[in-house]
């Protein structure tokens, strides 16, 4: 069952188009990721989802609820925190958990949620004195506190050291056994990689690719990267002849090191050329290609049209 529908949204400012048909469904119980460079139309499109933007066209549905129209009820079944977001500078934390557990009728207790959230010691601080990390831990807390069947989190671990963010994917991962579906809007590859089910990867107002992270990675043009230092030069037709060849790069001219994109293919073919060609290759690697180089790939700007 899909707990939050979009459907060919679309939404201008001034002219401008920054959602442009935008359609994807978050299944019950997932934690779905949307990607995307800046100025994508990422938060836009969350911010239809929560109800605080109105949509130009398409349509939008959390349970069955449209939040716009339905939006008192909404905020029932759905949590959210803000990309940016202010309370009162003298509001304590506590304060502000109970204040937001009041509106809520079967609200989560607050006080295991702020200690998981290493929050516990700052109950007393008052919100302007709260660094900006605190603050951040303290909305994340703010959209669970009302116990939702969903919750958007829009660059949840911006501004938290290491641990702290790890600790916070911890919770979420909770908070998704617990049966709460999750819409993550991220920019850390490895946060999106590790926590996402499945991932929307939007650009320029559209959805460029929707697949797991595997799938997505799979898709990328060099799946497989291998990298060497030849003890002799390769000819470079041999090179660029190798199977499901995607890239080459040499570092510091031919005689320097060689970075290769392809597959597990063109990786057994460089083997065989280096041992017919008796070179040997020095410091190899091969690495598997990450989230980070599929996202480059699928949104990468035209060189003219960037020059534009």
């Amino acid at each position: 069952m899909s707990v939050i529908e979009v459907t060919d949204l679309r939404k201008s400012y001034g002219g401008r188009t920054v959602v442009d048909g935008v359609s994807f469904a978050v299944e019950e119980g997932e934690i779905f990721g949307i990607l995307g460079p800046n100025g994508a139309g990422k938060t836009t499109t969350v911010e239809c989802v929560e109800g605080l933007r109105v949509p130009d066209a398409g349509r939008v549905r959390v349970t069955g609820l449209d939040p716009v129209a339905e939006h008192a009820r909404v905020s029932r079944v759905l949590g959210a925190q803000l990309q940016e977001s202010e309370l009162q500078a003298k509001l304590t934390v506590r304060e502000a958990l109970e204040l937001y557990s009041a509106f809520y009728p079967n609200p989560l207790d607050w006080r295991p949620l702020a200690e998981r959230l290493g929050l516990t010691a700052k109950l007393t601080s008052r919100f302007g004195k709260l660094s900006g990390g605190q603050k951040q831990r303290l909305f994340i807390a703010l959209a669970l506190v009302g116990n939702p069947r969903a919750v958007v989190l829009d660059e949840l671990t911006t501004g938290l050291d290491p641990r702290a963010r790890r600790d916070t994917w911890e919770l979420i991962e909770d908070i998704r056994a617990n049966g709460v579906t999750v819409l993550l809007v991220t920019h850390f590859m490895e946060e999106a990689q590790r926590l996402c089910d499945r991932i929307a990867v939007i650009d320029k107002g559209r959805v460029a690719a929707l697949d797991t992270p595997a799938g997505l990675i799979r898709r990328s043009a060099g799946a497989t990267v291998i990298s060497f230092t030849p003890s002799a030069p390769l000819d470079e037709r041999d090179l660029n002849a190798l199977p499901a060849l995607a890239s080459v790069e040499h570092r510091d001219g031919r005689d320097g090191r060689i970075t290769l994109s392809g597959t597990d293919e063109t990786v057994n073919a460089v083997i065989t050329l280096l041992a017919r060609t008796h070179i040997t290759a020095h410091q190899l690697r091969v690495t598997d290609a990450t989230l980070d180089d599929a996202f480059l790939d699928l949104t990468k700007t035209d060189t003219k049209e960037a020059a534009a």
